[in-house]
């Protein structure tokens, strides 16, 4: 079984009082947030700020210190099997849009209540779950 290792961000801004997460469509048609495979010698941290700016389009976000929830799922491709480990980090963007790249089809900000009942996987609507109360109770967004 080959390995492959992700790192992405469950990118959120604040809009009227409203905190709002960036869901992304993938060609599966799965929903997720921007994530993508390791490149070189990155630390997964550069990796998840690499995705987010090249799948959102976003420049202007910060990661949030003290937030990495992992989660892994098996799949086939090209005839292997492959055990793919995902890194998520919790990312404050201070964009107001994002713009679709050509790796998904549809893109969408989304209420907690909304991205909860939208995202299509149990580990990333897990981690979401986590996320929430960390940028609740760990997060000064001053």
């Amino acid at each position: 079984m080959k390995e492959a290792t992700s790192a992405g961000a469950i990118l959120f801004r604040d809009t009227r009082g409203r905190r709002e997460y960036l869901l992304l469509k993938s060609r599966p048609g799965d929903w997720e947030f921007p994530k993508g495979g390791v490149e070189g010698e990155e630390e997964l941290q550069q990796t998840a700020i690499r995705e987010v700016k090249e799948e959102a389009g976003i420049a202007d976000f910060r990661l949030v210190d003290g937030f990495r929830r992992d989660y892994d799922y098996v799949f086939e491709a090209g005839g292997n099997t492959i055990h793919k480990t995902v890194h998520l980090f919790i990312a404050h963007s201070f964009e107001a849009s994002a713009e679709l790249s050509e790796e998904h089809r549809d893109m969408q900000w989304r209420d907690y209540e909304q991205a909860i009942n939208t995202i299509t996987q149990d580990g990333p609507r897990e981690i979401l779950e986590e996320a929430d109360v960390f940028i609740d109770e760990e997060y000064d967004q001053g």
